[in-house]
C-alpha cells in the first residue's frame, strides 16, 4: 500500500546529537492531512496490519520487538490499545516492566528483559523496557554514573545480538512537552473513568522533568543504531502519534514480503 506519512523524518540518525528543542511535540507536518484524513488512513492501516501480523504468525520465520518509551501520560497504553485493537491476539504479546523484584535485582539488568523477547512468529511490545536502566535509575541515582553509562554499550550489544538472531527492533519515544503532561494529568483527575490512572508518584516524577529530558537526549543519541534506530514520535496530538507509529510498523512488516505457508499436500486429496 502507498503511505502518506514521511516516516524517515522522525528517525534519529545514528551518531547524531539529539537536542530535544529540535523536535516539536506538536509537529504533524509528516502527514499531508488532518485528523479526519488520518482517521481514514488508519482504517486502511488497521486492515493491513491485521493481515501482516497474521502472515508473521503463520510463516513463523521472523520476530518483531516494539519498544515504547515515554514520560508519564505520554501515551504508551493508548498507542498499544489503538494500533492493535483489531489484531488477532495470537502471536502478539505485551510485556510490562515494573520495579525489579529482589530476584531480578540479583541478576544483571538485562536478565529479566531477555526472558520477554519474541520468538519466531511473535510480535512483542515492551511497555517500558531495559531503557529504564538509563532513565529512572540515572535520574534517581539508583546506580552510580559508571554503571548507567556503560549500559549504553551493553544495550547496543544486546540489541545487535537480537537482530543478528532474526529479531527486527522498532523503538519509539513518544514525545510530549510539560504543558501537555499537565493537561493530561488534569484530565485524569477530572474524569471519574480515568482517576484510577492517577498516582501521586506522577507528580513526584514530574519534578524531575529536566533531569529526564537530559537523560532521554543522551539515551536517544547513544542507542539509535543502524540495526535498531529510535523514532521520535511527536505525541501532543494523539491522532498523529498513532498514525505515525502504525505506519512505521506496517511499512516494516510489508518489507518482509511474507507469504502464507503452502499446504504440503494437494488440498483436493483431503477427504473431510
Amino acid at each position: 500500500m502507498a503511505h502518506r506519512v514521511h516516516t524517515h523524518w522522525y528517525m534519529v540518525e545514528p551518531g547524531k546529537k539529539v537536542r530535544r528543542k529540535d523536535w516539536d511535540p506538536n509537529d504533524t507536518s509528516g502527514f499531508d492531512g488532518g485528523e479526519d484524513e488520518a482517521r481514514e488512513e488508519s482504517v486502511v492501516l488497521d486492515a493491513a496490519l491485521d493481515e501482516l501480523q497474521d502472515k508473521l504468525y503463520a510463516e513463523h520465520k521472523r520476530k518483531v520487538l516494539i519498544i515504547l518509551q515515554a514520560m508519564d501520560t505520554g501515551g504508551k497504553d493508548g498507542t498499544i490499545r489503538r494500533i492493535f485493537e483489531g489484531v488477532n491476539p495470537s502471536g502478539v504479546r505485551v510485556a510490562h516492566f515494573r520495579e525489579p523484584t529482589p530476584d531480578e535485582k540479583a541478576h544483571d539488568f538485562l536478565w529479566r528483559i531477555h526472558q520477554q523477547v519474541p520468538g519466531y512468529g511473535e510480535l512483542t511490545i515492551f511497555n517500558r523496557s531495559h531503557y529504564e536502566g538509563v532513565l529512572v535509575e540515572r535520574v534517581h541515582k539508583i546506580v552510580p554514573k559508571e554503571v548507567w553509562h556503560r549500559r549504553y554499550r551493553q544495550i547496543n550489544n544486546f540489541e545487535r545480538m537480537l537482530t543478528e538472531e532474526g529479531t527486527t527492533i522498532l523503538k519509539f519515544y513518544l514525545h510530549i512537552d510539560a504543558d501537555e503532561q499537565r493537561k493530561r494529568l488534569r484530565e485524569r483527575l477530572d474524569d471519574p473513568n480515568k482517576q484510577w490512572k492517577f498516582s501521586e508518584d506522577d507528580l513526584k516524577e514530574r519534578k524531575h522533568w529536566d533531569g529526564y529530558m537530559k537523560a532521554y537526549e543522551e539515551m536517544l543519541q547513544k542507542t539509535s543504531t543502524e540495526y535498531a534506530p529510535w523514532y521520535i514520535v511527536p505525541s501532543n496530538h494523539r491522532w498523529f502519534r498513532d498514525l505515525l507509529v502504525a505506519t512505521i510498523i506496517v511499512k516494516t512488516l510489508e518489507g518482509f514480503d511474507m507469504k502464507y505457508p503452502a499446504l504440503l499436500q494437494d488440498p483436493r486429496s483431503v477427504r473431510i
